[in-house]
């Protein structure tokens, strides 16, 4: 059984799958030091069940915070952010917290990890929401970190593992409730170029079995193996898949 329970295959040839995020309108503004800031400004986009969308930009685009949007970290002040039939502009605080426990996987540049806790114990985390049975989150964590090449290294804390095997064990933690989407921010920003190509192994290799991702990233070599490149400038996003 493969570990993505949530996800549609990837788009082969002619064939086009449904939407899996529809953004209509989307902006978003807020106050800092007494200006307002127009962090998005009319976003329309569509992303694919099932595909790779790099998002790359300047510093101060947007970039975080269209992530966090689709990440239902937070609601735009107009427009609206749709994953699958939830509409995070008007979804309850219960129903936005849903999607974040059971259909998004988060990764992130520094790993997130606890440091006094092992590698089954940090994927374990992210099972408290679901309710499940404690022989259900045991063989799920026990095949989220065979899923990432970690299952002899279960038992090992962050500080025992080098920086590709952490963020794989963040990986894990992020596949083990059977997301829709995975959100990854910089994910092989603190990693050399080696363990970069490693962890992009990893991520090819889930969305291969049709799990969805977005990556934002300022590394070249990291978006051009995406299927899809979005530029995000001054609040606005441009497809430059093609060049």
């Amino acid at each position: 059984m493969t570990i993505i329970e949530n996800s549609a295959s990837p788009a082969h040839g002619d064939l086009v799958p449904p939407p899996l995020y529809r953004l209509a309108g989307v902006t978003r503004t807020y106050e800092q030091k007494g200006r307002t800031v127009h962090a998005l400004t009319g976003v329309d986009l569509e992303i694919a069940a099932g595909d790779f969308v790099a998002i790359q930009g300047p510093t101060g685009g947007g970039k975080s915070t269209l992530l966090q949007l689709l990440g239902a970290l937070d609601r735009p002040s107009s427009g609206s952010v749709v994953l699958g039939e939830t509409d995070a502009a008007s979804a309850s605080n219960a129903e936005l917290g849903r999607l974040r426990a059971e259909e998004i996987g988060f990764v992130f540049q520094g790993f997130n990890l606890i440091p006094t806790l092992t590698a089954h114990e940090n994927v374990d985390m992210a099972l408290e929401p679901l309710g499940l049975s404690r022989s259900d989150r045991a063989d799920r964590v026990a095949e989220s970190l065979a899923h990432v090449g970690l299952a002899d290294r279960a038992d090992h804390r962050p500080g025992e593992l080098s920086g590709g095997q952490q963020q794989r064990v963040a990986i894990a933690r992020a596949i083990v409730k059977r997301p829709r989407v995975l959100l990854a921010d910089e994910p092989t920003g603190n990693l050399d170029e080696s363990m970069r190509d490693e962890i992009l192994a990893v991520l090819e290799a889930l969305n291969a079995e049709g799990l969805t991702l977005v990556v934002v990233t300022h590394d070249s070599a990291v978006a051009r193996r995406a299927r899809r490149r979005l530029r995000l400038d001054k609040g606005t996003v441009r497809d430059i898949t093609r060049g």
